[in-house]
């Protein structure tokens, strides 16, 4: 295949359908799914019934064919799609949003016949999650239907939406502290510990998950062996234990500890503001102290990434 000519939008051009379709595709980056984490989620009928409804919003579909680019296209409103009963066996279907676009299959007419519609692919895998080769479409749901079955409820939808592009938001935040502040009791309890390693945090309104990375570089410990555990809270959220496990005696040292968590966000969470910090517990087992001062810095690296919600 030769280069398409004109370039796209060049002026006294005339330029093919495909050629803003390619655009769509290099603008989406050849991918391809829902626009935002909410856009086209399928639920069950107000009514539950012999249906489903799919949601507001948009997406971008991919050609099945090299050179066929991509499509955009939207919803306003619920679209109610009918689901045919089951009979005497249980049966899983698969919804998708299709485009069939007569210049590569189908004899559909864009004047007069609908070209992106919602369709129904019966009788799939139970384990499918994905529109079958060949078609152009993204997959929304599948649903997973006992035998004798007309009513579809919300425990038979599998949501099988995925982002385009998710959006990402990566920041990270320090802190020094500007003197000696040491952790020096053993009570097997939990404390807010240390207090420079505060930090507060704009969680995005779309945010999904959220990794946390947060590094003690010149953690001081000293006079005894340190059994500890620490753990980041971003929120209400409650990140993993790190043992610090140190047995090299009373004599003051430094070491690196390193926090790292992958985080759901809940939705209460989402745009608003949250603080970040540490809390860290002491083990009556040893006797070493914990401490942070001018010789320590805390570098906490946090980023937000868009899911289907």
């Amino acid at each position: 295949m030769t280069l398409i000519n004109p370039p796209l939008l060049t002026h006294g051009g005339t330029h093919a359908a495909r050629a803003f379709r390619m655009m769509v595709r290099d603008l989406a980056r050849g991918s391809q799914g829902v626009t935002e984490g909410n856009d086209l989620k399928v639920s069950q009928l107000a009514t539950p019934g012999a249906g489903v409804r799919v949601g507001d919003g948009s997406a971008v579909v991919r050609g099945a064919a090299w050179g066929q680019g991509s499509y955009t296209q939207y919803n306003v409103g619920d679209a109610t799609v009918p689901i045919a009963p089951t009979g005497a066996s249980a049966r899983s279907d698969l919804l998708v949003l299709r485009v069939e676009d007569p210049e590569y299959e189908g004899t559909r007419d864009p004047e007069t016949d609908e070209i992106g519609y919602f369709h129904v692919v019966s009788n799939v895998s139970a384990t499918t999650t994905a529109a079958p080769s060949g078609m152009t479409a993204v997959a929304l749901a599948r649903l997973d239907i006992p035998a004798n079955t007309s009513v579809i409820t919300t425990a038979m939808i599998s949501d099988l939406r995925s982002i385009a592009n998710p959006r990402r938001d990566r920041k990270l935040h320090t802190a020094f502290p500007g003197s000696l502040s040491r952790m020096v009791y053993q009570d097997n309890k939990w404390h807010t510990w240390p207090g420079p390693a505060t930090w507060r945090i704009a969680v995005p309104s779309w945010a999904v998950t959220a990794k946390l990375v947060t590094t003690f570089a010149g953690l001081r410990m000293d006079s005894a062996d340190v059994y500890a555990r620490m753990q980041q809270v971003l929120g209400t959220v409650q990140g993993q234990d790190t043992a610090i496990d140190d047995d090299q005696g009373n004599n003051t040292r430094r070491s690196t500890i390193v926090l790292a968590d992958s985080l759901t966000i809940p939705a209460a969470l989402r745009g608003t503001t949250q603080t970040l910090y540490v809390q860290t517990y002491m083990s009556k087992s040893e006797t070493g102290n914990l401490g942070v001062d001018a010789a320590t810095s805390l570098i906490a690296d946090i980023e937000f990434t868009e899911g289907v919600v």
